[in-house]
C-alpha cells in the first residue's frame, strides 16, 4: 500500500502539552518542546513513503501555523472532548478529503521517529482491518490504523494498549521500530528518545536543558 496512507497527529494545546516533563524541562522550555516533538514527527511521517497526506488536529494557533507551513492540512478540534474524539474527527476530515483511504493516527510526541521504520509498521497494518502499535512502556498505543471504510473506535489513553486488544484490533509487532513506539511522557522517555537520535528542531530545545542532561543521554548508547 504505498503511498496510500492518511495520517492523523492529534496535538494539544501546547499550554497544557506535556505537563509531566515539566520537573525535567521547567514550565519555560514545556510548550517550545512539545512543538519541537510535533514538528519533528510530522517531518518524520512526511517523509515516509507509504504516506500521501497528513491530517492534523489542534486548536492550538501556533501548531496550526507551524504544522501547516511543513506540509499538514490542519482541522480545528471541534469536539473539544480529548484525544479519542480528536482522533475521530480527524479520521472523518481525512476520509472526506480522500474517500475510501487508509488511515492511521499517531501520536505527536515521536522525536526520534524514522521514516522508514513508520513504513514498516504501515506494510504490516496494511494486513488487519484494525491494528495499532504499543508504545516502549507497553502500556500505552502510539499509532492505531484502519483499513478503508473501518471503524477506528480509539482507545488511546491510560493502558490504552489493554484496550485496543480487548476491542479487537490486532496488535502489530514488526521487529526494529523503536522511533515509532518511543514517545516522550517523561523524562526518562525524553532520555530515551535522544538515546534513538530526535530530530533538529527536538535536538535544538533539549541542548537548553544542559550538558549534564545530554551526558545523561549519550550514556544510555
Amino acid at each position: 500500500m504505498t503511498g496510500g496512507w492518511a495520517v492523523v497527529m492529534p496535538v494539544k494545546r501546547l499550554l497544557g502539552a506535556k505537563t509531566r516533563l515539566a520537573d525535567t524541562t521547567g514550565e519555560e522550555l514545556r510548550p517550545a518542546l512539545a512543538l519541537a516533538f510535533a514538528e519533528d514527527t510530522l517531518t518524520a511521517v512526511l517523509a515516509c513513503a507509504a504516506v500521501s497526506s497528513v491530517t492534523v488536529v489542534t486548536d492550538d494557533d501556533e501548531a496550526r501555523v507551524t504544522l501547516a507551513r511543513l506540509g499538514a492540512a490542519v482541522v480545528p478540534d471541534s469536539p473539544r472532548g480529548g484525544l479519542n474524539p480528536a482522533v475521530e474527527h480527524g479520521v472523518a476530515a481525512a476520509r472526506t478529503a480522500r474517500p475510501g483511504v487508509a488511515v492511521a493516527a499517531l501520536n505527536a510526541d515521536l522525536p526520534a521517529l524514522r521514516a522508514a521504520e513508520l513504513e514498516r509498521v504501515l506494510d504490516a497494518a496494511s494486513q488487519a482491518p484494525r491494528s495499532f502499535l504499543a508504545d516502549a512502556a507497553g502500556t500505552g498505543t502510539t499509532l492505531l490504523a484502519v483499513l478503508p471504510g473501518v471503524d477506528p473506535a480509539p482507545g488511546f489513553g491510560t493502558a490504552s494498549r489493554m484496550r485496543h486488544r480487548a476491542s479487537g484490533a490486532v496488535e502489530l509487532m514488526p521487529g526494529d521500530v523503536e522511533s515509532v513506539r518511543q514517545d516522550v511522557d517523561t523524562g526518562e522517555d525524553l532520555l530515551a528518545a535522544i538515546a534513538l537520535g530526535v530530530g533538529p528542531r527536538t535536538a535544538r530545545s533539549t541542548h537548553r536543558l544542559g550538558d549534564g542532561f545530554r551526558t545523561s543521554a549519550a550514556s544510555r548508547n
